[in-house]
């Protein structure tokens, strides 16, 4: 009985070789003739049989003769194609990250849509006019649209997250014109969200001089944007060469891709702390209780965030600019650039007003979430205000005796607090005596955060008393 085991085991595992080496023989049957001629050169070169699969996958100076050989004798195509077979042949995993990615690109994207939506809402429920800091954010979540269709249905449909020797030629050109078109999105989401925030500055802080540098900022963005978005378009001539030249067999120019995208994350990041900067110099004026203080920081905090989101950004450029497997390497890029501006622009609609500024100071591609969030924060705190006035508001309390008719009560502009004058207070009178006593109670917010939020924002009755109530005695 066990020898007639040891003969099955023996049977099967001839069997299971005569398999290897058929499998191992139509792997190689598929080899364009130019690889195969390397091959052959190559383990002739080396110590290792042709059939022995474990030896010559595990051969570094063998595989390293084989690539070179390739590299040379064989088209980008031809190259491709072998680089599949011999991965498969030797067992490598399958690398693919395509449902992670579209997973964060949907999460971001519908965060962001949520975010735009509270503002919007914010402004209808508070009947506030929309500025042009609204309809910026608005044109930023518009051509954000686009870009999350495109991740899903453009580059990882195609091949993002994946590596691309497991692709087939359409794939990688279709891929290509997905990732241009992001490109040149990208390029404009980045002007736009910095303009939705420097128009939002313009509405709140009324300092001649500040504005000055707040409209010069405006224009240079203006600037940069569309150098970037005409160059993005215009970078190969014939446009269409961006998605062809990678097979080598289609003639065209192009400008440096990686210098341009290296330009733009540097003069971008320089421009967020630019900017930062200037809505620190209006805060740090403002007389605001530690706990408002302490929120500022908190929103510092989520500016850094975002600035460090940038960076990352910037770090991932670098296998970007050296890769040769662009499927692969290009998805932390994509996703650090998700990740910028959708944040971005959540945080912006969604602060408070007083932290808005601090806020919005970071802007880039994976960067296409952070921003959108950011930038939606502020009109979120009015709605909250409007529902929840008793938990959201700093208020002082004063009550006195005045004579019907004397008491005034006056407002400082934008940048002062709020100033409360009233009559003298009487002396007690008696009862006998025929007059006419007013007594009122009211309370009056006594802060700069209002300042940060645009009067016509508020709704209908906020910063007057919220109780009050007067007695005739006679």
């Amino acid at each position: 009985m066990r020898r007639a085991f040891h003969i099955l085991l023996v049977l099967l595992c001839s069997i299971q070789g005569v398999l290897t080496q058929s499998s191992l023989a139509a792997s190689i049957a598929q080899l364009p003739s130019c690889a195969l001629l390397c091959l052959e050169t190559a383990v002739g070169n080396s110590t290792c049989s042709a059939t022995n699969t474990t030896c010559v996958c595990n051969d570094a100076p063998l595989q390293a003769q084989v690539t070179l050989c390739v590299t040379k004798t064989c088209t980008i195509k031809q190259g491709l194609t072998t680089k599949n077979i011999t991965e498969n042949l030797c067992g490598a995993p399958v690398r693919d990250k395509r449902a992670q990615f579209n997973a964060l690109s949907i999460t971001f994207g519908a965060v962001s849509g949520a975010a735009i939506v509270l503002r919007v809402v914010s402004k209808l429920v508070t009947r506030a006019e929309f500025g042009l800091d609204d309809y910026f954010i608005l044109a930023t979540f518009g051509s954000g649209i686009p870009s999350s269709v495109l991740e899903v249905h453009g580059l990882t449909s195609n091949g993002l997250g994946k590596d691309i020797w497991t692709l087939t030629p359409q794939n990688i050109t279709d891929y290509l014109q997905a990732f241009y078109v992001m490109e040149v999105l990208y390029f404009t989401q980045v002007a736009l969200l910095k303009l939705s925030l420097l128009f939002f500055y313009l509405r709140i802080f009324p300092a001649p001089k500040f504005r000055r540098f707040l409209w010069g900022t405006v224009i240079f963005d203006v600037a940069f944007g569309a150098a970037f978005a005409i160059g993005g378009i215009f970078q190969c001539r014939p446009v269409s060469y961006y998605w062809t030249q990678w097979d080598g067999e289609h003639e065209g120019s192009c400008l440096n891709v990686n210098a341009m995208a290296w330009a733009n994350a540097i003069i971008s990041i320089v421009l967020d702390v630019w900017m930062l900067g200037l809505a620190v110099s209006q805060l740090v004026k403002l007389q605001m209780h530690w706990k408002k203080k302490v929120g500022v920081g908190m929103m510092f905090a989520v500016a850094t965030f975002v600035t460090v989101v940038s960076i990352l950004r910037l770090q991932s450029l670098l296998r970007f600019s050296n890769s040769t497997n662009l499927t692969w390497d290009n998805l932390a890029v994509t996703q650090w650039s998700t990740v910028e501006i959708n944040g971005k622009l959540v945080r912006f609609v969604s602060s408070k007003p007083t932290l808005v500024k601090l806020c919005q100071t970071t802007t880039n591609h994976s960067s296409q979430s952070v921003g959108i969030i950011c930038a939606c924060m502020p009109s979120m705190r009015v709605l909250l205000v409007r529902l929840f006035p008793k938990y959201l508001t700093s208020t002082a309390n004063r009550s006195g005796n005045k004579y019907y008719g004397h008491g005034s009560q006056g407002h400082s502009r934008l940048g002062t607090n709020v100033s409360v004058s009233r009559a003298k207070e009487l002396p007690s009178v008696p009862k006998d005596q025929k007059s006419i006593m007013f007594s009122q109670s009211y309370e009056v917010d006594m802060e700069d955060e209002t300042r940060l939020v645009p009067m016509n924002d508020l709704p209908a009755g906020y910063g007057k008393s919220r109780s009050q109530g007067s007695s005739i005695e006679g």
